[in-house]
């Protein structure tokens, strides 16, 4: 592996886990654990958060849920996103890749873990509409416009970048993927969560209808920093380019409520490129990825079945 593609591994496995071998003790434990998690295995949650359209995806899923008021003012309020980037970064990932791959032991155990930090995120905010609004991080109502962003900039980034192509195949297709994903929403108590890719677009768009997102002085600040974070070299120009991605995902709204233009170079297929050697880069070494250890796990359970 050249050193080029050391460095970029390393940075890479850094954000995405916190640890540059991409193999902290969080990961290792989705080995352990005596049932098979709430995903199927290749199911349609493993399947898109395996992919490496993640990576735009998670930019697209931060700008999106930056439009939401109070979603932003704790941001504002709480997060260290401008002092510890790839930390915060990881801290999300980290959730993402135990409920998605882990035993349902330790998926509540890591959604109790971000509840807990949750729990001292309130304060007040202006909405839409101009009316004050008190607004805490574990609010049920805030937690479903993060869980449609997220879901939606996943699902979108899929279809997009997916390893099978421009159309991203999904076992079960879109519908089964939003439908697997609601079981995350509840586990952050988001009540009703949409089960098909047509109702979880009808919910984001009705949020933009009703005048409940906007864009201000908070969310360019955020918009900014999100284009230019502090990372330097070959990880700072594939950076630039996820971000153009990302922003070409958005519908015209969306992207006018942010400030952000479509860029008119093809960043699409420019991004495409760029997936495919950061794919290689994190395959070159001798770490495995999460659904790998996820899979011991299974196939440990499976023999353990066999012999009783």
């Amino acid at each position: 592996m050249t050193r080029v593609a050391q460095r970029l591994r390393g940075r890479l496995l850094t954000a995405l886990s916190g640890d540059a071998d991409g193999s902290p003790a969080w990961v290792r434990e989705l080995a352990e654990g005596d049932d098979a998690g709430h995903f199927a295995e290749d199911g349609a949650a493993w399947t898109v958060h395996a992919s490496m359209a993640t990576l735009v995806a998670g930019i697209r899923a931060l700008l999106l849920q930056a439009l939401h008021p109070g979603a932003m003012a704790g941001v504002h309020d709480w997060s260290s996103y401008q002092r510890d980037p790839l930390g915060r970064l990881a801290g999300t990932v980290r959730w993402v890749i135990c409920v998605t791959y882990g035993s349902t032991e330790q998926a509540q155990r890591e959604t109790a873990r971000v509840a807990r930090f949750h729990a001292r995120v309130e304060g007040s905010y202006v909405d839409g509409r101009g009316a004050d609004r008190e607004y805490s991080a574990n609010d049920p109502g805030l937690a479903e416009w993060v869980h449609l962003a997220f879901t939606d900039a996943f699902l979108t980034c899929q279809q997009t970048w997916g390893r099978s192509g421009p159309r991203g195949r999904i076992p079960g297709g879109p519908d089964a993927y939003v439908a697997e994903w609601a079981a995350a929403g509840r586990l952050m108590r988001v009540a009703e969560p949409p089960t098909t890719a047509a109702e979880l677009r009808r919910r984001i768009d009705g949020y933009l209808e009703r005048g409940e997102l906007r864009g201000d002085e908070r969310v360019r600040e955020v918009v900014a920093f999100l284009r230019r974070p502090p990372l330097r070299g070959v990880a700072g120009v594939g950076y630039r380019l996820l971000f153009a991605a990302a922003v070409a995902t958005l519908p015209r709204p969306y992207r006018r409520l942010l400030g952000v233009r479509r860029s008119v170079l093809p960043v699409v297929t420019a991004t495409r490129l760029a997936l495919a050697l950061a794919g290689s880069a994190l395959a070159s070494g001798d770490g495995r990825p999460a659904h790998a250890w996820a899979r011991d796990r299974l196939r440990r359970l499976e023999a353990d079945a066999r012999t009783a």
